[in-house]
C-alpha cells in the first residue's frame, strides 16, 4: 500500500500554494482552477511514468489546489499560513493507474469496507477532452441513455438547452443499479476548442443504487464530501456527529447558459466496467421538487450552524459531566471511609480493653459470670440461677442417696 500512502501524503517541503500554481492572492476561483488543470495535466503520472519528480510535483499541485479551492481553507491560509490548517484533514486523491495490481486490490477492499477513497481522473481522458478528440453523443432533455464504461475511461454526452430551459434550470443525474463506482464530469469550452474539466461528482451509495447528480437551478446547491466524515470519525468518534454536515461543499456552478454543454460518465470501478444510466431533466416540469430542494438546502445550512454552536455547549457539558463523575467517585469513597471510621469508634465502647477483647474475651466472660453467680447463689434458691448448677447438683445427689439409704433401712426394721 505504499503507492496509496504516497498519493495521499502531504508534500515534505510545502511551498506557498499561490507560488506552486503560479497565481496571485487576488486570483479568482476560475483562474485558480484553470491553473490547476494545466499543471495537473502537465505533471500527471500517466504522462510521466519515468519521471519520479513529476509525481512529486503532481502531489504538490494537488495539495495546493486543495487549499486554494476551498474558501475556508484559503481564508485560513491567507490569515496564518500552514499553521492554521489541519494537515491531517487534507484529503488527497490517488491515481488508480499508478497503483499497480496489488495496491489496487487493497484500495478496492477498503472501498468495499466503506472507507471513502478519492481517485484522480486518467490523464488520457483529460488530454483527449482538452484536445477535443473525444466522441460526444447527444443527450436530449427529458431522455435517458444507458451504457457500460471501461475503468478509467469516459463516455461523453452533449446536452443542448434553449433559453427557456436554461432559465428554468437543468439537472443531470447518473444512477447505477449495479452499484458501480463512477464519476459524473462537467466540461467547459476551452479557448483552444477543446473541453476543460470544471466539475466532478463522485458516485455515492443511496439505497440500493449508486448515484451522482449536478443541479443547475440558479441557487446554491451543496454536495456531500464523505471523506470529511470519515476523517472526523477516525479522529474523534464521539464528536463525529458534529462534523457530519461539515462535508457539505458548495457546487462551483449553479446555472447554465443556452447552448450545448458537455458531460461525461467516468468509470471508477477498480477492476470491471461501470454500468450506468444518465438522464437530463428540465426543472420546469419539477417546480415543486425544485422548491423543496431549495428549502431543504437552507434548512441543512441552518442546522450546520446550529450544530457548530451546540458542539461548544456539548463539549463544555461533557467536560462538566466528567468532572462531576470523578467527584462522585471521590465523594462516595470519602463517605464509605467516614462510616467505617464511625463503626470502629462505636466498637470501642466496651468494658473490656480493646487490646484484650479478641485474645481473652471468652475467658473473661466465663470467669466473670461464675464469680457473680457464686455470690448471688447464697441468697437464692437452687433452681433460679444456672451459675451454681455444679454445687447444687452435688447437694441434691447426697440428699437423695441418704434418703434412699435411711428409708430403706427403716422399712427393713419395721418389717422385721
Amino acid at each position: 500500500m505504499g503507492s496509496k500512502m504516497e498519493g495521499t501524503s502531504t508534500p515534505a517541503n510545502r511551498r506557498d500554494p499561490y507560488e506552486v500554481l503560479s497565481v496571485s492572492k487576488e486570483s479568482t476561483d476560475q483562474e485558480i482552477k484553470t491553473a490547476y488543470r494545466k499543471l495537473a495535466l502537465k505533471y500527471h503520472p500517466d504522462k510521466n511514468a519515468s519521471n519520479p519528480e513529476a509525481s512529486e510535483l503532481f502531489k504538490e499541485v494537488a495539495y495546493s489546489y486543495s487549499i486554494l479551492s476551498d474558501p475556508e481553507k484559503r481564508r485560513q491560509y491567507d490569515s496564518a499560513g500552514f499553521e492554521a490548517l489541519d494537515a491531517d484533514s487534507m484529503d488527497m486523491e490517488i491515481d488508480l493507474s499508478n497503483l499497480g495490481t496489488v495496491n489496487t486490490m487493497f484500495a478496492a477492499l477498503f472501498s468495499k469496507l466503506g472507507v471513502p477513497i478519492k481517485t484522480t481522473i486518467s490523464a488520457n481522458v483529460l488530454e483527449e477532452a482538452l484536445n477535443g478528440t473525444v466522441t460526444v453523443r447527444p443527450l436530449p432533455i427529458g431522455a435517458s441513455v444507458s451504457g457500460k464504461v471501461e475503468k478509467q475511461c469516459a463516455h461523453f454526452f452533449g446536452v443542448t438547452i434553449n433559453e427557456q430551459q436554461a432559465e428554468s434550470g437543468i439537472v443531470v443525474r447518473v444512477t447505477s443499479t449495479a452499484q458501480s463506482k463512477f464519476k459524473l464530469l462537467y466540461f467547459e469550452q476551452d479557448v483552444n476548442g477543446g473541453y476543460g474539466l470544471a466539475l466532478q461528482e463522485d458516485s455515492e451509495k443511496t439505497g440500493k443504487v449508486t448515484s451522482a447528480g449536478m443541479y443547475f437551478l440558479h441557487f446554491q446547491v451543496y454536495r456531500m464530501d464523505s471523506t470529511v466524515n470519515a476523517l472526523a470519525m477516525a479522529k474523534d468518534p464521539e464528536g463525529a456527529f458534529f462534523k457530519r454536515l461539515e462535508g457539505l461543499q458548495p457546487c462551483e456552478v449553479s446555472e447554465l447558459k443556452p447552448g450545448t454543454h458537455i458531460f461525461a460518465v467516468y468509470g471508477d470501478n477498480f477492476f470491471k466496467t461501470a454500468s450506468y444510466t444518465i438522464e437530463a431533466v428540465c426543472a420546469k416540469s419539477h417546480e415543486d421538487t425544485t422548491q423543496k430542494l431549495k428549502d431543504i438546502e437552507a434548512q441543512i445550512l441552518r442546522k450546520r450552524n446550529e450544530l457548530r454552536q451546540f458542539e461548544s455547549e456539548y463539549r463544555k457539558a461533557l467536560a462538566r459531566y466528567q468532572e462531576v463523575t470523578e467527584r462522585y467517585a471521590k465523594e462516595k469513597q470519602s463517605v464509605d471511609e467516614l462510616l467505617k471510621q464511625r463503626d470502629g469508634i462505636h466498637s470501642t465502647f466496651t468494658i473490656a480493653k480493646p487490646s484484650s477483647i479478641s485474645a481473652s474475651g471468652s475467658n473473661l466472660s466465663n470467669g466473670s459470670s461464675s464469680k457473680i453467680s457464686g455470690d448471688d447463689s447464697k441468697g437464692e434458691s437452687p433452681g433460679e440461677d444456672g451459675g451454681s448448677d455444679g454445687k447444687d447438683k452435688s447437694g441434691k445427689k447426697k440428699w437423695f442417696n441418704l434418703n434412699l439409704k435411711g428409708s430403706g433401712s427403716g422399712s427393713d426394721k419395721r418389717l422385721i
